[in-house]
């Protein structure tokens, strides 16, 4: 079959590899879309801090079954998606209910191989029917499962003021499930005139401020300077990371999303006078894939509208360069297999 890997930062190539065959408890899938995503991105550049070369990459996944365990409920053809986040099962975390952050985590594409071939095999548990949507639809669901997670997070009261730093998909996914959680407001923080005006025309987020030296008077000019109850960063810059504090409201929840190697840093007065709530959040449940299927299956997400480019599998590697040149303008790529 063939395979996405990527060698080094800047290298990658379709491999011929043998086709995996299912292991007890195991599924195999006949491999249709994949998303890229920013930690392709950033593993093609050689920023992702949690990564090894060689890799086959891909963790936005979906596929028709081609084998499925007796009993599973899973039949040849049925249309699925993957929850790339496999836990150990027995630490910490995972005896807390947690296993997005266990503490030995296998992300797919990541850690461990994943899915930009034209099969793979994926633990029964691992695997999420998605009845009602196309290949497309459920190919998207997993980065808006990141978004639908940090909300849930959160603990949005209704009526909050929101702030999502970052116009790109997961802070557009992150806008989507504050609304839907009951935000009275939501406004979006980008140095991308572009993604703000994509955010509005595509999403109904019509509330959006350029990022620089002008930025922290218009967002105090929103709220009567009280600024926002809740900040979503799904930037992982860490400028915007350390520089976001100033956008919170006293009593407020700052959640960083997005992920940096670099170290992050708070004014201690500044965090402590706010009794600030910091949260990380980190990949997603099941729960939150759940919530996304639902969401795309009723229509409450309008999720056509993230789709902005396609390229077949056996262009991806060519292709890579080109989407991170524009990504200005890549709202969601998928790959075609």
């Amino acid at each position: 079959m063939k395979a996405l890997v990527c060698v080094g930062p800047h290298q990658a190539h379709i491999e011929e590899r043998p086709r995996p065959e299912p292991r007890e408890g195991e599924v195999l899938i006949r491999m249709r879309r994949v998303g890229i995503c920013g930690t392709d991105y950033h593993i093609f550049d050689g920023s992702q801090p949690f990564f090894t070369y060689p890799r086959l990459i891909g963790h936005e996944l979906s596929g028709e079954i081609a084998e499925a365990p007796e009993g599973s409920g899973l039949a040849p053809g049925d249309i699925v998606t993957v929850n790339p986040y496999l836990p150990c099962g027995t630490c910490v975390a995972c005896r807390r209910g947690r296993p997005n952050c266990c503490s030995r985590i296998s992300v797919l594409g990541v850690h461990a191989d994943g899915g930009m071939a034209e099969y793979m095999t994926a633990p029964l548990h691992a695997v999420i029917p998605t009845p009602g949507l196309s290949l497309d639809h459920a190919a998207m669901v997993e980065f808006l499962a990141i978004g639908a997670h940090a909300v849930r997070r959160a603990a949005i009261e209704p009526g909050a003021r929101v702030l999502v730093t970052g116009a790109g998909p997961i802070g557009i996914g992150c806008a989507l499930f504050a609304r839907i959680a009951g935000a009275a407001e939501v406004t979006l923080l980008d140095r991308s005139a572009r993604r703000l005006a994509t955010a509005a025309e595509a999403f109904g987020f019509t509330d959006g401020v350029i990022a620089g030296p002008e930025a922290t008077e218009q967002l105090e000019a929103r709220t009567g300077g009280e600024m926002f109850d809740y900040l979503f960063d799904a930037t992982g810059n860490i400028q915007a990371m350390n520089a976001g504090l100033a956008n919170l409201a006293h009593a407020g929840t700052y959640v960083l999303v997005g992920l940096n190697r670099d170290t992050l840093s708070f004014p201690d007065p500044e965090f402590h006078k706010r009794e600030t709530t910091l949260l990380a959040s980190r990949n997603a449940l099941s729960a939150d894939f759940e919530q996304v299927v639902a969401a795309i299956r009723d229509g409450t997400i309008p999720i056509d509208r993230f789709l902005t480019h396609r390229v077949a599998l056996a262009e991806a590697p060519a292709a890579l360069p080109g989407l991170i040149a524009v990504q200005e303008s890549v709202l969601k790529a998928l790959v075609t297999i």
